[in-house]
């Protein structure tokens, strides 16, 4: 869980990681209107002009906030992906990444929802990648195979953050198990 803004404030070492945590802050607890470099600065108790020694602009903060969460979204998928086997583990992936949309709303929304300056894979989606090249079956492309399964939660998450699933917490985890097992299920019957 986040620690409050005013319980970080800068004081020596790594301003561009004091820098990302309190945007990260800012993000969660008052949206993207609120996350500005004047205000990550102002978290961190440093200058207005501290933050342009590590960011051209609020871009490239956003950037790194977003690079953290994909960061944060690899560690979920890869603790689910190692507490099952088979398509149970990329049950439990799809579990833990609809999970990891419901606690974190406007983080996600800034990782997936807006233009990304450095187009490539992340290590989440290597772990997803991973996953189903192992479940993919004689004829299946396992890049066909991880880009559906990524799909599949992810529609499910934008539609619950979106409001038009009504499902929350257990259920939406559960829901996306469900899913996604049915999924790797009717993928293995080829």
């Amino acid at each position: 869980m986040s620690t409050s803004i005013s319980d970080r404030t800068y004081h020596h070492g790594d301003l561009r990681a004091a820098l990302v945590a309190a945007a990260l802050d800012l993000l969660e607890t008052a949206g993207e209107a609120a996350l500005s470099l004047r205000a990550a600065a102002r978290a961190c108790g440093v200058s207005a002009m501290a933050p342009y020694r590590h960011f051209a602009d609020k871009e490239d903060l956003l950037e790194a906030v977003a690079a953290r969460g994909f960061e944060d979204l690899a560690a979920c998928l890869e603790a689910a992906d190692s507490a099952a086997t088979g398509a149970q583990a990329l049950a439990a992936q799809g579990a833990a990444y609809v999970a990891f949309a419901c606690r974190r709303p406007a983080l996600f929304r800034l990782m997936f929802m807006r233009p990304c300056r450095t187009p490539g894979k992340s290590r989440a989606y290597g772990i997803l990648e991973e996953r189903a090249a192992a479940l993919a079956g004689p004829g299946m492309s396992a890049e066909d195979l991880t880009l559906a399964a990524w799909s599949l939660v992810h529609g499910l998450a934008a539609l619950i953050l979106d409001r038009r699933v009504p499902l929350e917490g257990a259920a939406a985890e559960a829901a996306a198990r469900r899913i996604t097992l049915s999924f790797s299920r009717l993928t293995a019957r080829g």
